[in-house]
């Protein structure tokens, strides 16, 4: 009898795990993951970028600070999504012919952590600023792809338009270390950048090392100076490490849509492009050659343009970067939008600031060249208004 009574009370309690245990994601609710179609040598290289960025947590023993934003790449990107506003940081300084005005005071970033012995940074005063949210960091690869040719055609295109949508690359001088992509097309010594809300980032390596240097306040062989003292100091990361990571988010997947055949989500879309939002948030673009191989000539749907677009008074924090305006932003990816919460403690925090709690506040941000857009929405019925939000929640 006793033996019965123990199957059963082991039966009901693996029955009470399973109940009780976390439902286990499916693909297109993940937005970690690598690209299909890798090759064994690539898999390997994106499983060591991987633990680099998700496992890798700095301390004072190795390289942390002395004065910083986070401890690791995981801190501000959970779950490779976009970041919360307790992680949030402020960049500062002026730009215009001359310059950020304010790199001899901690510029561009403000670092408001510090190791012990050490005073985080404080704004100086009267210093042009904006706050900012870490990005989500999938399907980064593809728009890394895109070639400049592609952009320019995409601007020369809104240039012809006569809706009020004007869109412009952003041109940067890029840094020594940064090799500039196969194809890439030159103007006056600058290149066009596509990373960044301000698209003031040439490419991956030139985020990565920024973000080590600025945000964990690690120096590398490419970026040695201390953010702290500027002293040239010994790397604190090593090369490869460096790569892998890069490599690492050349590769993460793209966000996986979901319930596209449902009617509402259809007429979502529809609604979408009637009110001119996909002249910005482009549904399609194409990749150009990559080295790795299952980037090449891709068809994939970010919803961005990667151009500057000026976005109004509403949007204009004063701050500017490279040789954006002040309220000019970069386009911002819409794919994985619905799964932005999951990252994000379960409740949107949206534009570059997180300023937005809702997609419908988000949409009403918009002002300057998407103030025709933003009408349109607000004319809309409940039930298209709803459609719409719908589909932005699938991407």
């Amino acid at each position: 009898m006793k033996y019965y009574l123990s199957v059963l009370g082991l039966l009901l309690f693996l029955s009470s795990c399973e109940t009780f245990s976390p439902k286990e994601l499916e693909e297109y609710e993940l937005l970690d993951g690598p690209i299909e179609g890798l090759s064994l040598e690539e898999s390997r290289r994106f499983v060591k970028g991987d633990a680099a960025f998700d496992d890798d947590i700095f301390t004072v023993e190795n390289g942390l600070g002395p004065i910083f934003n986070g401890t690791s790449c995981i801190s501000c990107h959970a779950g490779e999504g976009k970041g919360h506003p307790f992680v949030s940081f402020i960049r500062f300084g002026q730009h215009d012919e001359t310059g950020n005005h304010y790199l001899d005071q901690g510029g561009p970033q403000l670092q408001d952590k510090a190791i012990p012995g050490y005073e985080p940074e404080k704004l100086p005063e009267g210093a042009p600023h904006a706050t900012f949210l870490a990005p989500a960091v999938t399907g980064l690869g593809y728009l890394d792809a895109v070639t400049d040719e592609y952009l320019l055609a995409l601007e020369e295109e809104q240039s012809e338009s006569q809706d009020g949508i004007q869109g412009k690359v952003h041109w940067t001088t890029i840094p020594d270390y940064v090799t500039p992509r196969e194809g890439a097309i030159s103007k006056e010594g600058k290149y066009i950048s596509r990373f960044g809300k301000k698209a003031s980032v040439y490419d991956l390596l030139h985020q990565t090392v920024f973000a080590y240097n600025e945000d964990m306040g690690i120096t590398s062989y490419y970026d040695p100076y201390d953010t702290y003292s500027g002293d040239k100091m010994e790397p604190e990361i090593d090369r490869q490490t460096i790569s892998e990571v890069v490599f690492y988010l050349k590769t993460l997947k793209a966000p996986v849509p979901r319930n596209q055949d449902d009617p509402k989500v259809i007429a979502g879309k529809n609604t979408f492009e009637s009110i001119q939002c996909a002249t910005c948030h482009k549904p399609t673009m194409e990749t150009g050659y990559s080295p790795i191989n299952v980037l090449s000539y891709q068809t994939f749907h970010p919803y961005t343009d990667l151009l500057l677009h000026d976005l109004g008074s509403e949007l204009d924090d004063g701050y500017t970067e490279g040789h954006a305006k002040s309220s000019e932003w970069r386009t911002a990816p819409l794919w994985g939008l619905g799964l932005s919460k999951d990252s994000q403690g379960g409740k949107y925090y949206l534009m570059h600031d997180g300023r937005a709690n809702s997609i419908e506040e988000a949409i009403l941000l918009h002002g300057g060249e998407a103030a025709d857009s933003r009408y349109m929405y607000q004319n809309l019925s409940t039930a298209e208004k709803e459609e719409l939000q719908l589909f932005l929640e699938s991407l």
